[in-house]
């Protein structure tokens, strides 16, 4: 067998409140996400190129939080287990064994900013823009959260940082969430934060949604090469995996709105 670092065995349940009732890691790296989310967009709004109002963006989290769980939950069951949840629907409530999907979230979440742009009367892709360049903190967290529970291990690997997954046999493998964790939320954060000091809002309203959908499209496409594929679905289409499949269309969004942005005239404050 090949040497493999230990795997860190942390509790998945970071505080226990009393008897069943607990607070998992998952679940306060959702909130965390979240929150800073919320703040840092709220921090954003405050420079004289935005047009969203500062206390207009909690009422943004309200429709943001239902559409990251919502969507997250069905997205999950239609793209990745869908016969299973057939068989057993009441497995469709217990959230908390998992099962939750960031292609379905972010379907969510782009219903609730539009519903929240019609309601505010402001540009949808003015709303997705602000969204974009926060996005990145709760996909760290999700990641590390991901470790931390052990799930959605990379592939068998022979580097010297891989590690033996409590459920994933015995067999070293890449700690791919760990890829994840940096390439889709550390690195792409840094990406959306320097474009947003370099974008002219008014006049290319669109362009930061679109360097989020291409940025995240193509770090979870190359993540997508060390992470072991669902098992209920393996390898797809000429190889790929769901989550690689699910991600072009996204590369392609986004292309289209930097192309957009960018030949779109200037437009009256």
């Amino acid at each position: 067998m090949l040497t493999a670092l230990p795997f860190p065995m942390i509790d998945p349940i970071a505080v226990h409140i009393w008897g069943p009732l607990a607070l998992r890691w998952y679940a306060l790296a959702y909130i965390a996400g979240l929150v800073l989310g919320w703040l840092y967009v709220r921090q954003l709004t405050k420079r004289p190129r935005w047009r969203l109002q500062p206390e207009a963006i909690d009422d943004l989290l309200f429709y943001c939080t239902l559409g990251v769980i919502l969507g997250g939950r069905i997205g999950y069951i239609l793209f990745y287990n869908l016969e299973h949840y057939i068989s057993e629907p009441l497995d469709i409530l217990f959230v908390w064994h998992g099962g939750m999907s960031f292609h379905g979230g972010l379907i969510g979440v782009l219903l609730g900013a539009l519903i929240f742009a019609q309601r505010q009367r402001l540009y949808f892709l003015e709303v997705t823009d602000a969204l974009a360049v926060a996005t990145p903190i709760g996909l760290f967290f999700g990641r590390i959260a991901n470790f931390i529970n052990g799930e959605l291990w990379g592939r068998p690997a022979d580097v010297p940082w891989a590690m033996i997954f409590p459920t994933g046999g015995d067999i070293p493998r890449h700690p791919s969430q760990i890829y994840e964790a940096l390439l889709e939320g550390l690195v792409l954060f840094i990406v959306m934060m320097i474009a947003s000091r370099r974008t002219y809002l008014l006049e290319e309203r669109g362009r930061l949604g679109g360097i989020f959908l291409t940025g995240y499209g193509l770090a979870r496409i190359v993540c997508e090469f060390f992470r072991e594929p669902d098992a209920q679905l393996g390898f797809l289409w000429g190889g790929a995996t769901m989550g690689q499949l699910l991600s072009i269309p996204m590369v392609l969004a986004g292309i289209c709105l930097i192309l957009r942005a960018h030949r779109r005239p200037p437009q009256p404050a």
